[in-house]
């Protein structure tokens, strides 16, 4: 699959190349700068953009039947919210993909262990949540996936398939570590940005919003935002977000194992 690791490294070779040799003049070799530059910002901040690799944002229709969302839960597990969030999803029958931060996993083992008993997943979420993730080299990135990785496994007896990058943010480093790790990179359709609103009822409007099978959802059991009254946003919109699917004819799904992004 195209990389757009090597035709930033190539751009950097082969621009000053043409310039030695008056192939290229530097206004449009300058050009040629800056729309890579330009390219690697963009799918850095872009959590869905594939311009820096392979990226899933939905699955079609051999997967989904016409019936599946997915439903994935970012930040956890935590002490107070997940218990909740797991009760919420057995009373409706309804299954989870919960992407998981490693130190986490290792402050809650019992609730990583209780996630998977409860028939969901668990998946890579990185081992600390770091902020600036995305401007992390290649050697402390793949620190935290092989952290993270190890803290599930060791716990739980689990290796993960999926990762999801913090806050979906990526390098261009991002792509070739996960391949070599064999996981795939997971996004989202759409999220209801329920870490920062204290909106219940906005939160629902746009993880239902033009909603169709196949799409995969976020939400957080962890660092969940909370009302007025300190109610965790996750819990009010959950319930609602499974009855609004279930009037369109649709269920939540964990991720199926074994997905693979492109060709």
């Amino acid at each position: 699959m195209f990389s757009f690791l090597a035709l930033f490294v190539a751009a950097h070779i082969l621009v000053p190349l043409l310039m030695g040799i008056g192939v290229l003049k530097w206004p449009a070799a300058l050009l040629s700068l800056v729309m890579v530059h330009l390219g690697l910002v963009y799918g850095s901040l872009w959590p869905r953009s594939q311009l820096l690799g392979e990226n899933i944002l939905r699955l079609g229709s051999e997967h989904h039947g016409g019936d599946k969302v997915y439903l994935t839960f970012d930040d956890g597990p935590d002490g107070s919210v997940t218990p909740r969030v797991l009760e919420i999803l057995e009373k409706a029958g309804a299954r989870a993909s919960f992407f998981v931060v490693g130190k986490n996993v290792t402050r809650h083992p019992d609730l990583a262990r209780r996630i998977l008993a409860r028939g969901h997943t668990l998946e890579n979420h990185s081992h600390s949540h770091r902020r600036l993730f995305s401007l992390l080299g290649p050697w402390r990135m793949a620190r935290e996936i092989d952290e993270a990785q190890e803290a599930i496994h060791r716990e739980v007896g689990h290796r993960p398939g999926y990762f999801r990058a913090p806050a979906g943010l990526r390098s261009a480093w991002l792509g070739p570590l996960l391949r070599a790790r064999d996981l795939t990179l997971v996004t989202w359709t759409r999220r209801g940005f329920d870490a920062v609103s204290r909106r219940p009822e906005r939160v629902l409007a746009r993880l239902t919003r033009n909603l169709h099978p196949g799409n995969i959802l976020v939400l957080h059991d962890g660092g969940a935002a909370r009302t007025a009254d300190g109610e965790p946003v996750v819990c009010l919109v959950l319930p609602r977000l499974l009855e609004r699917l279930r009037q369109r004819g649709l269920k939540a799904a964990a991720l199926p194992a074994g997905l693979k992004a492109g060709p």
